[in-house]
């Protein structure tokens, strides 16, 4: 787990099953522009269950991490998600950084805390070199946190993602582990 004062980041657990149906329940309206279209099963915690089985073998081979967020006053309730994805080491050495957060949260600094933590650990315990991020130009606030945590604009990707029935263009953004490049002499 990860934490600071006022997150806990935590890994994927079956335990979470009924937290993880109750958050997407809560923002599925919300989410619907961010997301790809979703099955009426998926909202379930029975499929949040198989969800959760698939996140806890792929953290095991390490090919992803994924992190839930919850308030630290409100440890029982699931606000977001913080994930690396597709984690490819070797020279490329890099992730893809995904994150939603509950939209009752907004705008109080979570997200942009969970981002900096989850950097921290992609770098500092995974030893990674890029962090790639993905967003609609649109979405100005999630563009703002990726500011905030030192991402940097790298182009725009035409049609890169199908959101919600329809493929959107996204702002590529990337931070580098920049010890990697320091002057060892």
């Amino acid at each position: 787990m990860l934490q600071n004062e006022w997150i806990q980041l935590v890994p994927p657990s079956l335990s979470l099953a009924e937290q993880a149906a109750d958050y997407y329940c809560r923002n599925r309206e919300f989410l619907k522009a961010y997301e790809p279209k979703r099955e009426e099963v998926f909202f379930t915690p029975e499929r949040q269950r198989e969800i959760l089985g698939n996140e806890i073998r792929s953290w095991r081979a390490k090919l992803s991490f994924r992190f839930y967020i919850r308030p630290a006053a409100e440890p029982e309730k699931i606000i977001g998600i913080a994930a690396l994805n597709n984690v490819i080491y070797g020279a490329f050495c890099s992730a893809f950084l995904g994150y939603k957060l509950d939209w009752e949260y907004l705008n109080r600094g979570y997200m942009t805390m969970a981002v900096d933590m989850v950097t921290a650990y992609a770098f500092d315990v995974l030893g990674l070199h890029r962090l790639e991020a993905n967003v609609m130009p649109g979405n100005k606030a999630s563009l703002r946190v990726l500011e905030k945590n030192g991402f940097f604009n790298e182009g725009l990707s035409k049609y890169y993602l199908n959101i919600n029935g329809v493929w959107e263009d996204h702002i590529h953004m990337v931070k580098l582990n920049e010890s990697m490049h320091r002057d060892k002499a």
